[in-house]
């Protein structure tokens, strides 16, 4: 009888473990692993994590991409992942300038990106039926990209929210969201991913590669005397700024690519002011009178024909840097509210623009093939093929 008893007592336990949440320390039968995010907070993750959610403009996507991770995407946050581009720019006597098959780098690679849902875009709110209804085991999001480009209040909010639903967040932070913008903390985005994936070992080998990337330019114009420094005007020939009655937009130095020009190539923002966006009138345009010219995304592509021959820039015409067609422009970048793994290409463009007898001996086209094989492991063809999706075939033309 008392064994009876015993056992009864037995099955009682058992069965009162069995009742403990899942959450319940030692009782959960999930094995899991902690990381910490940009907030400083510990997230448990899951061992096996097939579905992610992530609202990032296409740094989270490329890091999972060169991780190997890209396929556990179910849901995206941003609308320029899936989008395909084409531009059409006015030139000199009825002349057209077509771009055509423009898109993110991420997406060219995993072509699946199309046809994934969003949960949300810019200037639209998150929505947490959807982010729900695909059930994911981890959901990853990025300040200062376009769809988080909100209010502190507003942002955490939306961070609330999404803890919520009791799934897994991880916080990236952007460096234009950080007091000063500077590159380091991309570092520290892909090394959090790569411990997040359990690939430590090649997000810090890519991590590194980015480095020296920039390293190598940095070296390159460190011996340029102050007075010898370049005047480079960060403009973005924007159809919302003329729309608002301005010429373009400007970047000021307190942006990242300002950081680019003063930190590493060695030469002065034109644009003294501070601002990402700020809007200038023909005649301060031409004030400025830089000895470059750096063409950024702005609301659409902009090369320099553009510049040169549109004839909504006929008051530009007298610029120092139009008449001796020293323009340049950056990649095709949709949705720039932050850099991403691509942000090499703009040093190596900007330095190259501001100073080609110290990067005569690099061929753009050359090294934008080697860095796209070295960030995303691509082979030979698809290389190639990214440089036209960044409308970056002009280099060819070197």
């Amino acid at each position: 009888m008392k064994l009876h008893k015993n056992f009864i007592l037995f099955l009682w336990v058992v069965g009162c473990l069995f009742l403990l949440p899942a959450d319940y320390g030692w009782a959960s039968s999930k094995p899991s692993f902690t990381v910490t995010d940009f907030r400083g907070k510990d997230i448990e993750i899951p061992e096996k994590v097939n579905r992610v959610i992530t609202i990032s403009d296409g740094m989270v996507e490329g890091v999972m991409t060169r991780l190997g991770q890209a396929h556990k995407i179910v849901g995206l946050g941003s609308a320029c992942l899936p989008k395909v581009w084409e531009y059409n720019i006015p030139g000199h006597n009825g002349k057209t300038y077509s771009f055509k098959n423009g898109m993110n780098p991420v997406t060219h690679i995993n072509l699946g990106f199309k046809a994934l849902p969003l949960v949300t875009r810019s200037g639209v709110g998150i929505s947490y039926e959807k982010v729900a209804e695909l059930d994911p085991d981890l959901i990853i999001i990025r300040t200062g990209s376009c769809s988080l480009s909100q209010s502190c209040d507003v942002l955490k909010k939306n961070i609330e929210l999404l803890e919520s639903l009791g799934i897994p967040l991880i916080v990236l932070h952007g460096p234009n969201t950080l007091d000063k913008p500077e590159i380091s903390s991309i570092s520290r985005e892909i090394i959090l991913l790569g411990q997040v994936f359990r690939k430590e070992e090649v997000a810090r080998k890519l991590a590194n590669y980015l480095e020296s990337c920039v390293e190598f330019v940095r070296k390159r114009t460190a011996g340029i005397p102050v007075e010898s420094r370049k005047k480079l005007l960060l403009l973005g020939l924007s159809p919302k700024a003329r729309s608002q009655g301005g010429a373009a937009h400007v970047k000021g130095n307190d942006t990242l690519q300002s950081f680019f020009l003063d930190k590493i190539i060695n030469a002065d923002n034109a644009y003294e002011a501070s601002g990402a966006w700020n809007i200038l009138s023909t005649e301060q345009v031409l004030s400025h009178d830089p000895d470059v010219i750096v063409l950024v995304t702005a609301w659409g592509y902009h090369p320099p024909e553009e510049l040169y021959e549109a004839p909504y820039y006929k008051g530009l015409s007298q610029m120092r840097a139009v008449k001796n067609k020293m323009a340049t422009a950056l990649p095709w970048t949709p949705c720039n509210c932050e850099k991403r793994l691509e942000y090499p290409i703009d040093i190596m463009v900007m330095a190259k623009a501001a100073y080609p007898e110290l990067f005569s001996d690099i061929k753009l086209s050359t090294w934008l093939i080697s860095f796209y094989q070295k960030v995303y492991k691509v082979d030979l063809k698809t290389a190639d093929e990214l440089i036209s999706r960044q409308w970056m075939d002009w280099t060819r033309k070197e």
